[in-house]
C-alpha cells in the first residue's frame, strides 16, 4: 500500500483566490516511510501573501522569486503521487487549494476516495483535543522543536509519525504473517502432549553423607515442624504406589 503524506502552504485562506505557494510530500509504503519526497516553493505569479499567512509559514514574496509556477510542478506532482492515497490534516483545505490550481490547468479534480484526513482521524481518537499538528505531536512524543514555522515538506514529515500513531501502525507492524497467525473466528486444533514417563528412574545424587546431615537437622525441628509433616505425606504417597 503506498501513500503520500503531504502538506501545502498558500497566499491565504480562499482556495478560489489564493494560490499555493509551497507543496510537500512523503512516501509512505506499508506504513514505513521510503525516503522518496517532494518539495517545491511555487511562484504565486502576481498573488500577494496575506500578512497573517506569511505570520503563519514565513514565506515572502522575495523568496517566490524566480521559483516555478504551479503549472511547471504539477507533472511532477502528479507522477510522484499517481496511485497512492492522499493523507494530510485538516484535507479539506489542502485539497481544495489543489482543486483549484489543477483546474486551472485542465485536470481533474481528486478522488475524495484517495483521500484520508488526519484530522477527523484524530478527532475520533481523541474527542476532548486538542488536535492541531503541534498538539498530536506533544501526545504522541514526536520532536517538533524544528518547527518554528509552518513549513509543507517539514509538517509532511511530522504528519507522517503522527498519522503512523493515529492508525496504530507501530503495533500492527509487530502482528504475525497473516499466513501463520490463525484469522478471527477461526477454530484453533489443541493439540494434547503427553510426557512419557522414564523408563526406570534416576539415581539419587544425594550421598548417605548428605542424608545423614538433613536428618540430623530435621530432628532439631520439633515434633510440629512443617517439614516433617510434609516428609510423612511423601512417604504415605510412595508406598501407596
Amino acid at each position: 500500500m503506498r501513500e503520500i503524506i503531504f502538506d501545502t502552504e498558500t497566499t491565504g485562506l480562499d482556495s478560489r483566490d489564493d494560490r499555493v505557494i509551497e507543496l510537500g510530500g512523503v512516501e509512505l509504503v506499508n506504513r514505513f516511510p521510503t525516503g522518496r519526497t517532494f518539495h517545491h516553493y511555487i511562484n504565486p505569479q502576481g498573488r500577494a501573501i496575506h500578512e497573517e499567512a506569511q505570520a503563519v509559514h514565513g514565506i515572502s514574496a522575495a523568496d517566490l522569486a524566480g521559483k516555478p509556477t504551479f503549472a511547471e510542478i504539477a507533472e511532477e506532482w502528479l507522477t510522484f503521487t499517481d496511485g497512492a492515497k492522499l493523507v494530510a490534516h485538516n484535507a479539506t483545505f489542502d485539497i481544495g487549494f489543489l482543486n483549484v490550481e489543477f483546474g486551472r490547468l485542465g485536470h481533474p479534480v481528486v478522488d475524495p476516495g484517495r483521500v484520508v484526513d488526519t484530522l477527523a482521524l484524530a478527532r475520533r481518537k481523541h474527542p476532548m483535543g486538542p488536535n492541531s499538528l503541534d498538539a498530536l505531536c506533544r501526545r504522541y512524543g514526536i520532536d517538533n522543536t524544528k518547527r518554528t514555522k509552518h513549513g509543507a515538506l517539514l509538517d509532511s514529515e511530522l504528519l507522517a509519525e503522527v498519522y503512523i500513531e493515529l492508525i496504530g501502525g507501530k503495533q500492527a507492524a509487530l502482528i504475525l504473517d497473516s499466513a501463520t497467525a490463525p484469522a478471527q473466528g477461526e477454530n484453533v486444533r489443541h493439540i494434547e502432549i503427553i510426557v512419557a514417563e522414564r523408563p526406570r528412574p534416576l539415581l539419587p545424587r544425594l550421598s548417605e553423607a548428605e542424608r545423614a546431615a538433613h536428618a540430623a537437622m530435621v530432628a532439631t525441628l520439633g515434633e510440629k515442624a512443617l517439614w516433617l509433616k510434609a516428609n510423612s505425606s511423601e512417604k504415605s504417597v510412595a508406598a501407596s504406589s
